[in-house]
């Protein structure tokens, strides 16, 4: 019953990236699914961890990173080919998400200059904790290079994470000064293969080379510490949620003071 439940998911998915610039509502995603939208929209958070609406907007942008590196559309063709009526809306989201404005982030090659956290969440007194655990693969046919673990309020690596590190490979992490409050685990691998980590549009690497893992939400309190936490990476599926941040630039910046060490 599980596989028939991914599947299901997995063809509407398909759909999603088949219609990014055609309007979609659930009781369309309902129908290729072929269950009642209720339902639909139950197992599809269920399996992805996100709603069909959230799931599709993160598609949007994910192309939109891809088309604004591999194209020459300019911010409006963008938004529509996109799905967005109004360039407006898109670019205040493609800003939120990606954290570079459309234009930006062009001019950039893909790449954000550097990834910073998010040090404007409101917190009175001591009001910080600690996230300690393990990233790790159970692997032999892809060798993992750099590894991203950070802290986020959704399920989307967006935005710019409360607490993250970069990792050499699989192994030990520590997120110190973590808010207090719920937050989601989340990692991503970053390919060993230089080519691979100077792609210009990383949006647009090949799912099935990607590793990615997710714990939460964990709950961290003031002066607390979380340890012990078992992140387990794995090969990215079809309907796993798009990774809007830029991961690869803090990667890079490792790789240069390590180099320059």
């Amino acid at each position: 019953m599980e596989n028939a439940t991914e599947r299901a998911v997995e063809r509407v998915v398909t759909t999603m990236r088949d219609k990014l610039g055609e309007e979609l509502t659930i009781d369309d995603m309902a129908r290729v699914a072929m269950f009642s939208k209720f339902h639909f929209s139950r197992i599809f958070q269920r399996v992805t961890g996100v709603s069909p609406g959230r799931f599709l907007s993160a598609l949007r942008l994910q192309q939109a990173k891809q088309l604004l590196t591999s194209t020459s559309f300019n911010v409006t063709e963008v938004s529509l080919r996109v799905g967005y009526s109004s360039v407006g809306t898109f670019s205040s989201r493609f800003t939120r998400s990606v954290g570079l404005s459309p234009t930006t982030y062009r001019r950039a090659g893909g790449f954000t200059p550097k990834l910073v956290v998010d040090n404007t969440v409101d917190t009175t007194g001591p009001a910080y904790g600690t996230v300690r655990g393990t990233a790790w693969a159970d692997t032999d046919d892809h060798k993992l290079g750099l590894v991203f673990v950070g802290l986020f309020p959704g399920r989307i690596p967006e935005g710019r994470p409360v607490s993250c590190v970069v990792l050499d490979g699989p192994g030990d992490f520590v997120l110190d000064h973590v808010p207090a409050g719920q937050w989601f685990l989340l990692s991503h691998s970053v390919a060993d293969d230089p080519d691979e980590r100077m792609v210009a549009h990383p949006s647009a690497a090949d799912h099935q080379t990607v590793f990615v893992g997710s714990k939460g939400p964990l709950t961290v309190e003031q002066d607390g510490a979380l340890k012990g936490i078992d992140l387990e990476l794995r090969l990215a599926r079809s309907f796993d949620p798009p990774v809007l941040l830029d991961l690869r630039t803090s990667a890079l910046n490792r790789l240069a003071q390590q180099e320059a060490a």
